[in-house]
């Protein structure tokens, strides 16, 4: 009897009997079955692309201007005033070129890429990812590191846009006054200055292929990425409103700037008041002839006109990371604990003895998250385990793991 009331519902739209499909959904005067219903989604999302594959609309009034982008910035990363006034002003100078209507003076606005020159853990890729929350055109963040040139193992440099592409849902003419934020550019760099026979893939070849990108020219992406689907059909982008901005660390380019500014005059120009330089920072004094002995090549330079740095994290900086942001280290900490019902109360010197660390390991603002995590460690294996409500933790607890951690590293060393 109950064969016979399966093979007697249908599907209303292929007609095939309950006993031939996954399952039935019933409605009011019909029943649809699980393959059909897919292939209906599949359907409408197909025509609510093609409906949209104009840009939305970008109103000036509404967009934030430089200064609240700023304030923005503010409540995530700590210090980096310049950076940020750099960011803030590129990304609404974007949307006003994006909104720019021709006039009769034949004035066109033309785009001012970004680089931006900080050591490790500074706040480069947070700024980028920070500002990604705000913005109303597409982001994406990519990284230079896999990338080769064209015929060699490695991403294809049109893979940048293959990832804009897929933040903008494949609407082209959306991706096409998107944002791309080139993270570890300084990887790209020239190897070295004398003429090699074999060919730098990694390095200048990469830099001579991101020429057509940065300047603005109509690029076949791959919509899948590089080599894996060699039949695919290729998506013509034009990059001449696409924003790049490039952050990189540049290791050891504080020796060509030292180099650069101890070159001693002779003459006249010998005897006027040089000004005192300040050896802690260097990077203040970055110009981009530092950034062309460092090995990247000159016409790559021209097209990223803006060059903004990064201050290496001090004691304060350190110190307010640990505890002011959002999303400070700390924050997150507590409520891991919270999650499991305790209290986490953290004394004040436990901050600056982390502080301490960092300085001594010099890896910024990362080096404090591998600080925590040592010293935490212990605590989050046996605490969910235990009935308290309340864990405080105590100086002399974070010295005794820091000093324990050290010891087994020098076992296993």
């Amino acid at each position: 009897m109950g064969e016979n009331s399966k093979n007697k519902r249908r599907c209303s739209f292929c007609g095939r009997p309950e006993s031939e499909v996954g399952f039935l959904i019933t409605g009011m005067s019909g029943y649809i079955c699980d393959s059909c219903s897919q292939q209906a989604y599949e359907i409408v999302q197909e025509a609510m692309k093609s409906s949209g594959n104009g840009a939305s609309r970008l109103d000036l009034e509404e967009l934030p201007k430089p200064v609240e982008i700023k304030e923005f910035l503010d409540q995530y990363v700590i210090g980096q005033d310049d950076a940020k006034r750099y960011l803030s002003v590129a990304v609404y100078n974007h949307y006003k070129r994006l909104l720019q209507k021709p006039g009769k003076d034949d004035v066109e606005i033309e785009k001012s890429n970004i680089i931006m020159v900080g050591s490790t853990g500074t706040g480069k890729t947070l700024l980028a990812r920070t500002i990604a929350k705000l913005l109303k055109v597409p982001f994406t963040i990519v990284d230079a590191t896999v990338l080769t040139e064209a015929g060699y193992v490695g991403e294809d440099i049109e893979s940048l846009l293959t990832r804009l592409l897929q933040v903008a849902d494949y609407n082209v003419a959306e991706a096409e006054r998107g944002i791309v934020f080139i993270d570890e550019i300084d990887k790209i760099a020239r190897k070295g200055d004398n003429p090699s026979i074999t060919r730098d893939v990694s390095g200048e070849g990469v830099q001579q292929g991101l020429l057509k990108l940065l300047e603005g020219s109509i690029v076949n992406v791959p919509p899948q990425g590089g080599r894996k689907h060699p039949d695919q059909k290729m998506i013509p982008v034009n990059t001449k409103n696409i924003l790049f901005i490039c952050g990189g660390a540049f290791d050891g380019i504080e020796r060509k700037i030292a180099q650069r500014l101890n070159t001693n005059v002779v003459g006249y120009g010998a005897a006027k008041e040089v000004t005192k330089i300040d050896r802690s920072n260097m990077m203040q004094y970055i110009a981009p002839q530092d950034l062309k002995s460092f090995g990247l090549i000159p016409e790559i330079i021209g097209r990223l006109p803006i060059l903004t740095y990064l201050n290496p994290l001090d004691r304060n900086a350190l110190r307010n990371i640990l505890t002011e942001p959002k999303n400070s280290i700390v924050k997150q900490y507590v409520k891991l604990f919270e999650m499991d019902g305790v209290k986490l109360v953290i004394q004040p010197e436990v901050y600056e003895f982390v502080v301490d660390k960092a300085i001594e390991y010099k890896l910024g603002a990362r080096g404090l998250r591998s600080i925590v995590e040592t010293i935490m460690m212990d605590v989050m294996f046996e605490m969910p385990s235990m009935k308290v409500k309340e864990y405080e933790l105590t100086l002399d607890y974070a010295r005794q793991q820091m000093e324990k951690a050290n010891i087994s590293r020098l076992q296993n060393a």
